[in-house]
């Protein structure tokens, strides 16, 4: 039977001759279809995944070359273009479009050899923290159905926690990569924001996306932003800096490490008692293992949502705006009066109801006579929030807290309460406001049984001390 335990373990029994590139995807494919019902994978490239397979099994066989990924079995969410592939961001307004250009991160993927098995379901155009939002159903919770698996990249959170495929791609503007991992107990990686290009991944809030890796360890984490990262010509905000070989130096000789902590996120009221309880605990274990752990206070905490989503309201307005039903896409078929009654009808029948939430909050914060107030305010809180970072990770390696303040909650419990809903990101989108790296590692679970675990946080461009740090916690234990 084919069985794996990382991408490394793969590719020494692909050279042993133990498996075959088309064994594995035949294998991907078989879980997937016995696990439809969870609703991951809105479309599955079977033919396609398998020709490409027997390619690569040959190429090895001639003895070419191989890539980084050579032979992975890779999930794309639905909101990174794949050309010659449909592309919805799970939404009906962009029912029938097809894609005509790769996103960079899908280039750079096929160029080292992997394999994209599939496209997979997300909360509408990553708005959701749940996966409630799509338009094509709820994703599921491989471990327990009767919950969320977390959103935005709820489908790809799953795939890798199911087994459906070996690793897969989303996108973080607020946590839609930690928050699923930690529901679903995987590693769930947000890079520096432009350490990946955004060339071909559908906008949400320009200033704060950014692609980023689900995986079953922090190895194989480190290898595909290893592949993925770098500097663009078709993204001006890619940072130009070289990428490190992430992979070659994921060992800390022994390093003894100085982690911060915010005070105010261990003892928010929101946070649940087990979580709090095992994180404290674990901050005891580190102690004693000679790193320190210091308490950083930070009262800025009870901004971060508020300013996260005024800004990332606002510029979804813009950015959603070119979805009109005229060039592509949904177009209504009820009578119109004029060019405005038709915008009105496609755009109200075509997106769902929190696209449409935050389309009109984010029209309103950048309205005449409100901007100032709130939309200033917010960036003028985002540069306080940027400074204080950049002073505490002059003390300290890492900065370590909760990645959600519950661990994965039941189907509608949430959904009829935005601010709630809203909430459940305090902890993630801190990272994404101040644009530095996150990553979060599945350590525990709780007493139903359920995963959550921490995330760590590094300064900016330095994922190297974060995947470090992050192989030395997941040992901790």
């Amino acid at each position: 039977m084919f069985r794996i335990t990382s991408v490394k373990d793969y590719h020494q029994k692909l050279l042993n001759g133990q498996t075959t590139c088309v064994e594995a995807v035949s294998y991907y494919l078989q879980c997937i279809q016995q696990n439809i019902h969870l609703n991951a994978f809105l479309e599955v490239y079977a033919d396609e995944a398998l020709a490409r397979a027997a390619e690569l099994d040959a190429k090895q066989q001639a003895g070419l070359p191989l890539g980084k990924l050579h032979g992975v079995v890779i999930g794309l969410k639905d909101v990174i273009s794949y050309k010659g592939h449909k592309l919805s961001a799970s939404s009906k307004i962009l029912e029938g479009f097809t894609a005509i250009y790769n996103a960079t991160v899908t280039e750079k993927l096929l160029a080292e050899g992997a394999i994209i098995i599939g496209r997979q379901n997300c909360d509408e155009f990553a708005m959701g923290s749940s996966n409630e939002n799509s338009a094509f159903g709820n994703v599921l919770n491989a471990k327990d159905t009767s919950r969320v698996p977390g959103g935005s990249s709820g489908g790809s959170a799953v795939s890798v926690q199911a087994g459906l495929c070996m690793v897969s791609l989303g996108s973080d503007t607020g946590g839609s990569v930690r928050q699923p991992a930690d529901f679903c107990g995987i590693v769930g990686l947000k890079p520096t924001y432009g350490r990946v290009s955004r060339y071909g991944l559908i906008a949400y809030a320009s200033s704060f996306d950014q692609v980023g890796v689900f995986a079953n360890s922090v190895e194989d984490a480190a290898l595909v932003l290893e592949v993925i990262a770098g500097s663009d010509d078709f993204d001006s905000t890619a940072l130009t800096t070289p990428v490190p070989q992430y992979t070659q130096h994921l060992d800390d000789n022994g390093k003894k490490y100085k982690i911060a902590y915010f005070k105010e996120a261990l003892e928010h009221p929101g946070l649940d008692p087990e979580i709090s309880t095992a994180i404290k605990n674990f901050f005891t274990t580190l102690k004693s293992q000679g790193h320190t752990v210091e308490q950083v206070d930070f009262e800025l905490l009870d901004y971060i949502v508020p300013a996260y989503y005024v800004l990332t309201t606002a510029e979804a307005s813009s950015n959603l705006s070119r979805f009109d039903g005229i060039k592509y896409g949904y177009a209504t078929k009820k009578p119109v009066g004029d060019l405005t009654d038709y915008y009105k009808k496609t755009r109200s029948e075509g997106f769902g109801k929190e696209v449409k939430r935050r389309i009109l909050l984010g029209t309103f914060v950048l309205s005449a006579g409100y901007f100032d107030a709130y939309f200033t305010k917010a960036q003028q809180v985002r540069t306080i929030l940027t400074e204080r970072t950049d002073a505490i990770f002059k003390q300290y390696d890492a900065i370590i807290s909760p990645t959600v303040p519950s661990p994965a909650f039941k189907f509608g419990e949430k959904s009829n309460d935005p601010t709630e809903m809203f909430l459940a990101d305090i902890y993630t989108v801190f990272a994404n406001l101040v644009g530095i790296p996150g990553i979060s590692l599945p350590l525990f679970t709780n007493n139903s049984g359920m995963n959550f675990g921490i995330q760590v946080m590094s300064a900016k461009e330095n994922e190297e001390i974060l995947f470090k740090l992050s192989q030395r916690l997941t040992k901790a234990l």
